[in-house]
């Protein structure tokens, strides 16, 4: 009997269980669910408990992000992005044809932009973009030459709620005839999606073109297709642009603030969550880090309990000194992954902290990131200053370094963001003839590295420090002739018997620019070298195209009429070998800046410092032909062709842009009679032996120095290269190398190079 009862009771007591929870519990959670189900909603059935799909381990990092006003699953964006990038899974080898790239061979690599319809907005940053391309070396007007097309239809900002939003997109580009479903496009965005969760929805189907987008997220980039640009305003250069601020060796590396961010909150809403909680690690001495909600139109409507306070210890910080003077500055996420603070952190040499999960980072399929940030993790910001504490000085030192270097190489202006993308995608499609991981990430950069020339490094004069290599220890001298040779008593031919004498000396080449035929060899002194006569074609820019024919990484540029001995050639060959990557040479010139006019000026004058060494008796690495050939864009070569002047300017402006250093002046002597007038006179040591040359009828042929006209173009000449920089890339020097006891107190016979004294 006792037994029975025990059963009875616990059944009961089962019983009594199983109706509170179904009419306590589920049946009031289903009567609320279906009360507040709007009408024609279909009722979703239980989930099966044992599908694993529902019962994840824990919560997703997409989940944790979403804020409240965004009831979009993590699974929903990748369906919807999935709708919009259809070829989800291009690649080069499935979704480019590179039979159009390659008709030319390496020169077949031509960018077409379709031109912009009549009334078609175009926000200032596109602007910016297609005057890059249009300017390029790569750009052409007939679209049957092209290997990439970039739509004349503003493709930015995709975020429905801006001004700058172009609707009806997918319709418009399919009207172009060479669309083909994207194939062989590049579009260009810094903006996609709209609130509340501003996905990467465009708002129209890029099909096989190539994206090049800011704040890409890995998860949606196309690895080997796709290219990840940086998010910039529309302040942002177009050319030059600003250099870095770190000053070379800056020591100590740390500066005043440990770390540092000053910028705005979001209160709701995707990105919120990652910049609310910035406010744990601010101590208001060595780490400051302030926010404010203070922004948006409704942000009083919206604001928290820490607003006013936040709002009160923005103020106190002035974000250009705290930039100024931090050592590392924090980079969260906005609304979007990408942030302007990453721009202007490599900018200042404030060592990037990033705090925004899933950002495929600018350029990251060429640049080694590791190298010039600390990549955070949002979930474990109270981690990040411990972590910034234990980076050692000499770290510190080096990340500082490559911020410079990257900011400068890549990221300073426009310009440079758009050749750099072109240049990633050119190096794709002739994968057989592109830059290595080094070359990316070492000076002077990518852009001033072309593998037409060489993909190796020992053959670029800027590597040379670092791999440990030696150059050559001869040079070719090539000697630039205008004059038609009608006597063997100018000074061409003596300057023939003076550099052949150098046992440097590997071989001679004669740039004949002159009007008339050059002479037989019959005509030209016996000498110990090879003597080679090439055509220049009459175009001064002739001086610097690449020759075959230069076989030594060394080469001498002079003009005909230069006076020099043959220990002063050895000296300054002697000395370039110590400096490969720079001009070496003896004629001095410098530029300054005209306040009055508001312009560069270019001075002969002479002073204690100088900027510009002239080609007309200068060694230089053969490299910086075959840059200054294809490189610079043929408009300035047309303008040195058109004036037949200034070649040697534009060649210093060249070397200085790749290695931001002044060229070297070697001594000379001071013997020679200078020319009369300040402004038209030559150097001292290169001043021919007489200003005006003899023609053939027996007339007086002035010398083009000698023309008024002369300085005045070479005065616009400098003004001419420094826009088309966008920056002044000279730099000032007071450096002079001497030879060994040159001009000491003791015995010419004890020095080495004793006729420079002599003379």
């Amino acid at each position: 009997m006792q037994a029975r009862k025990k059963y009875v009771l616990l059944g009961l007591c089962a019983c009594c269980w199983l109706l509170l929870f179904y009419w306590g519990g589920g049946v009031q959670v289903r009567l609320f669910k279906l009360l507040g189900r709007p009408r024609g909603e279909v009722v979703r059935p239980w989930p099966n408990w044992t599908d694993r799909a529902f019962l994840p381990g824990y919560a997703q990092l997409e989940e944790l992000q979403t804020g409240p006003g965004s009831a979009e699953s993590p699974n929903q964006r990748h369906q919807a992005w999935t709708g919009i990038y259809k070829d989800s899974r291009c690649r080069m080898e499935t979704c480019f044809d590179f039979t159009r790239c390659r008709r030319r061979g390496r020169d077949g690599f031509r960018v077409y932009v379709y031109p912009s319809e009549k009334g078609e907005r175009v926000s200032e940053s596109y602007r910016k973009i297609l005057t890059s391309i249009g300017e390029s070396r790569y750009y052409t007007t007939d679209p049957r030459e092209a290997c990439l097309f970039v739509l004349g239809i503003d493709t930015l900002d995709r975020d429905q709620l801006s001004g700058q939003f172009v609707p009806n997109l997918d319709d418009r580009i399919k009207g172009y005839p060479l669309w083909n479903e994207g194939q062989n496009h590049l579009v260009f965005n810094l903006y996609s999606g709209t609130w509340p969760n501003y996905n990467e929805d465009l708002g129209f189907n890029i099909g096989q073109a190539i994206l090049a987008k800011a704040s890409l997220n890995t998860e949606h980039f196309r690895p080997g297709f796709d290219v990840s640009i940086p998010l910039f305003s529309k302040e942002h250069p177009q050319k030059g642009g600003e250099r870095g601020w770190l000053v070379r060796n800056t020591v100590p590396p740390r500066r005043k603030y440990l770390l540092m961010f000053k910028g705005k909150r979001y209160l709701t809403g995707i990105g919120s969550d990652t910049r609310n909680a910035l406010h744990h690690i601010h101590n208001g001495k060595d780490i400051v880090s302030l926010t404010t909600c203070r922004h948006g139109k409704d942000w009083e409507k919206h604001k928290d309990a820490r607003c006013d306070h936040d709002n009160l210890e923005y103020e106190k910080f002035d974000y250009q000194e705290l930039l100024h003077n931090s050592t590392f500055c924090l980079v969260p996420r906005g609304r979007r992954l990408g942030s302007f603070r990453f721009l202007e952190s490599l900018q200042a040499a404030c060592i990037p902290v990033l705090l925004s999960n899933g950002w495929e980072l600018p350029f990251s399929d060429v640049i080694q990131w590791n190298q010039a940030v600390i990549e955070g993790d949002e979930r474990l910001l109270l981690q990040v200053p411990s972590t910034v504490r234990a980076v050692g000085n000499e770290r510190v030192l080096a990340l500082r370094q490559r911020t410079q270097m990257l900011w400068e190489a890549y990221f300073s202006s426009v310009d440079k963001i758009v050749l750099t993308t072109l240049e990633i995608i050119k190096d794709r499609v002739f994968s057989h003839i592109s830059r290595n991981k080094y070359m990316w990430n070492a000076l002077p950069g990518g852009l001033l590295v072309l593998p037409e020339y060489s993909t190796h490094l020992a053959h670029f004069p800027f590597y040379y420090l670092s791999l440990g290599v030696s150059p050559g220890q001869e040079f070719t001298a090539i000697i630039h002739a205008v004059s038609p040779l009608v006597s063997q008593s100018q000074p061409i031919m003596k300057l023939l018997q003076v550099v052949s004498k150098s046992k440097y000396c590997s071989q001679i080449i004669i740039l004949w620019n002159s009007e008339k035929p050059p002479p037989h060899r019959s005509k030209w002194p016996p000498m110990p070298v090879p003597l080679t006569v090439t055509d220049g074609r009459r175009k001064t820019s002739s001086r610097f195209l690449p020759n075959v024919a230069i076989e030594t990484e060394a080469v001498l540029s002079l003009d005909e009429d230069t006076v020099l001995l043959t220990s002063e050639v050895n000296f300054a060959f002697l000395v370039w070998r110590s400096f490969p990557e720079r001009i070496v040479g003896y004629p001095p010139r410098s530029h300054f800046w005209d306040p009055a006019k508001h312009a560069w000026g270019y001075t002969s004058k002479w002073t204690n410092e100088y900027s510009i060494v002239l080609t007309g008796a200068a060694f230089y690495h053969r490299y910086y032909h075959y840059l200054f050939s294809h490189y610079l864009p043929p408009s300035l070569r047309a303008l040195v062709d058109r004036t037949s002047n200034c070649e040697d300017i534009l060649m210093n402006f060249l070397v200085s842009s790749v290695t931001h250093l002044p060229p070297i002046k070697v001594a000379q002597r001071k013997q020679y009679k200078e020319l009369p007038s300040p402004q038209v006179r030559r150097h001292p040591s290169m001043v021919n032996l007489t200003n005006e040359l003899p023609n053939p009828q027996g007339t007086k042929m002035s010398a083009p120095w000698a023309n008024p006209e002369h300085f005045t173009q070479r005065q616009e000449c400098v003004n001419s290269f420094a826009r088309w920089f966008g920056y002044m890339p000279l730099v000032h020097s007071q450096f002079r190398l001497d030879p060994l006891l040159f001009k000491d107190q003791v015995s010419v016979l004890r020095k080495k190079y004793k006729d420079l004294e002599r003379a």
